[in-house]
């Protein structure tokens, strides 16, 4: 049986490794249908995925001062002067409406990790703090379709690592029949904490809509619900020690 991530990670072009489209979600294709089997049998499979850019120091000085000591007018080491490297923590999350009217968020923060078997019928498989190659995992039910309103999946920035523009991520969503979807959060946000990525909702005759948003806001969870008018109540959260098993 072929994991998760090795479907994922397959090539980054128009086909996957199983030899299935991929539809990426752009300002000027930003929405793609489920339908049938895609959005009703099995899991649905939101995975998102982010490597670390490197940062440059220092900020000024100009090319000369990069490449040459100026007091000895030697060499510098490279390694030693350009980049450093840059911790990120993205945490993926989802803020959820289900047809009764209850709402809810499934995020690490706080350790809501969701149940798949109960109401809101989203897991979280566990918290990747460090961007390792598998990500962060959400399961979400498709067999409890009707239940689902709304999804709105989005990333935060835990505590004070650096912003969005510190990393190249892309979220991935993998239906159990069809091609994946990648949504790509490759726009410049330096003071941005938190970006609503993508809604999905329940357009009903056996179907759920997926929407690119990529919005990106300077706050955090209790801003992206302004937004989006999911009208929860939200208090400073911290993380648990650690996340479920996947």
């Amino acid at each position: 049986m072929v994991s998760v991530w090795e479907f994922l990670k397959g090539d980054r072009n128009n086909v996957d490794s199983g030899g299935q489209f991929k539809v990426t979600l752009t300002k000027s294709q930003p929405q793609h249908a489920l339908v049938g089997a895609a959005a009703t049998t099995g899991n649905l499979y939101v995975n998102l995925h982010w490597t670390t850019r490197t940062a440059e120091r220092p900020g000024a000085g100009g090319a000369l001062r990069k490449l040459f000591d100026l007091r000895n007018l030697r060499p510098m080491a490279p390694e030693s002067y350009e980049r450093a490297p840059v911790s990120v923590d993205l945490d993926l999350a989802c803020m959820y409406e289900l047809t009764d009217g209850s709402r809810g968020v499934v995020q690490p923060l706080g350790g809501f990790f969701g149940d798949l078997n109960r109401p809101p019928y989203i897991k979280l498989s566990g918290d990747d703090v460090y961007g390792a190659p598998s990500g962060e995992t959400m399961y979400v039910n498709l067999e409890k379709k009707d239940q689902f309103r709304r999804l709105l999946i989005f990333v935060y920035i835990y505590d004070d690592t650096p912003a969005f523009d510190r990393t190249h991520a892309t979220l991935t969503i993998v239906p159990p029949t069809g091609p994946r979807i990648e949504i790509r959060l490759d726009q410049r946000a330096a003071a941005a904490r938190s970006c609503a990525v993508v809604l999905i909702e329940n357009s009903g005759d056996n179907q759920l809509t997926v929407r690119r948003e990529v919005r990106y806001v300077h706050g955090f969870q209790s801003d992206l619900d302004r937004l989006y008018g999911f009208g929860m109540q939200w208090q400073r959260g911290y993380k648990k020690p650690s996340g479920p098993a996947a």
